[in-house]
């Protein structure tokens, strides 16, 4: 498994030359995409770091800064597996029955706290409601680093 992790990581390394990532982030990347059951190959690298890159952007111009702060580094890694796993969907080359989404959340309310776990709803729906959770929980952590432009 790690050695898979390697792989993957040294070919998204030379890719991911113009950012403020670092080597821990990506693999931090890898990881949690391995701990949600998809195991990336060498030839999602390139699609790894363009959701990479595109979470670095949206981060730095919604906070006006020059680089991810620390504090949003679990939110940036859960925003780019997000990212990949829609963009895997939408291209057609990810199955869901590789996944278990048996504990996947399909609705959270943060107002007198609810979270439904999607019992008796599609694999698609939970999918779908678990891709949202990831793309979206943690941007109200945003305002804490946010920076005022002149």
């Amino acid at each position: 498994m790690d050695e898979l992790i390697q792989k993957v990581l040294a070919s998204i390394l030379p890719i991911m030359s113009n950012t403020s990532l670092s080597e821990s982030f990506c693999l931090s990347v890898l990881k949690r995409l391995v701990s949600f059951g998809y195991y990336p190959k060498e030839d999602d690298s390139w699609m790894v770091c363009f959701a990479m890159q595109k979470v670095e952007n949206h981060i730095k111009s919604s906070c006006n800064v020059a680089s991810v702060p620390d504090g949003l580094f679990n939110v940036a890694v859960d925003m780019v597996c997000g990212e990949f796993l829609l963009a895997k969907k939408q291209t057609g080359k990810l199955k869901l029955d590789d996944l278990d989404l048996n504990g996947a959340i399909t609705s959270i309310k943060e107002g007198d706290i609810q979270v439904n776990f999607g019992n008796g709803t599609s694999d698609e729906e939970k999918f779908n409601g678990f891709l949202n959770h990831l793309m979206h929980h943690g941007e109200g952590d945003f305002v804490c680093y946010r920076k005022l432009s002149w």
